[in-house]
């Protein structure tokens, strides 16, 4: 008994541009395949940090000694939205229940200091809601309105009595000037983000590298 023999599937004569990338060994295709792959694993996880943590950026990094000893410059610190895994919980609050937010009573939250997003958000603990009338009588504001008063835990006095390099006294904090509430931090990870730009040409730089030994290798065999 014969069998027949099974023919071998035709070559695709005309490959999509999809396939002749994903199938091509030049270098140029390889590199950009390489980046095509970082750029995919750095969008995705992006992608799964906001969707875990409501807002965005859902990671900041510690740049001043404002926060001691709870924070620390360098330390990475994820965020989430103000009301995400429960209320947003004041100073005040938070010695009547025993609420503590990295060592102390009280969320830590990150806000755009007057809603200005030209300068960097600001990270401290919330002390106190206050209303438009509190605002004017014991913090003495023109045109007040109600919102939070913040202050860093390393810092003698609230951010409601200081100024602001570029925008001047900071008001109390209104809900819409809220990012977020910071949940944890990692130490010295936040070393990276500040150096996002040289790391990353840093990365770029391997990746051509490698392509550049791997296609000699493939030249010589």
């Amino acid at each position: 008994m014969t069998r027949s023999r099974i023919p071998d599937a035709p070559e695709e004569e005309n490959p999509s541009i999809i396939n002749r990338f994903r199938k091509s060994d030049h270098p140029a295709a390889s590199l950009a395949r390489d980046l095509l792959w970082v750029a995919c694993v750095v969008g995705g996880s992006a992608l799964l940090l906001f969707l875990i943590s409501g807002t965005w950026p859902a990671v900041v990094t510690i740049e001043s000694g404002s926060m001691l000893p709870e924070m620390q410059v360098g330390d990475l610190v994820f965020v989430v939205a103000a009301d995400r895994y429960g209320p947003l919980v004041t100073t005040e609050e938070g010695n009547k229940t025993g609420h503590l937010s990295f060592g102390h009573p009280g969320d830590v939250i990150i806000f755009r200091p007057n809603d200005n997003d030209q300068v960097h958000p600001i990270i401290h603990r919330a002390l106190i809601r206050v209303t438009a009338e509190e605002a004017a009588e014991l913090l003495a504001f023109e045109n007040p309105h109600g919102g939070i008063v913040t202050q860093g835990d390393n810092n003698p006095v609230p951010d409601q009595v200081t100024t602001y390099p570029g925008i001047g006294r900071i008001e109390p904090i209104k809900d819409e000037w809220i990012i977020g509430k910071a949940v944890f931090r990692v130490p010295l990870v936040g070393y990276l983000p500040l150096h996002l730009v040289e790391f990353a040409v840093l990365i770029i730089a391997i990746i051509i590298i490698q392509e550049l030994v791997a296609s000699r290798r493939r030249e010589k065999k």
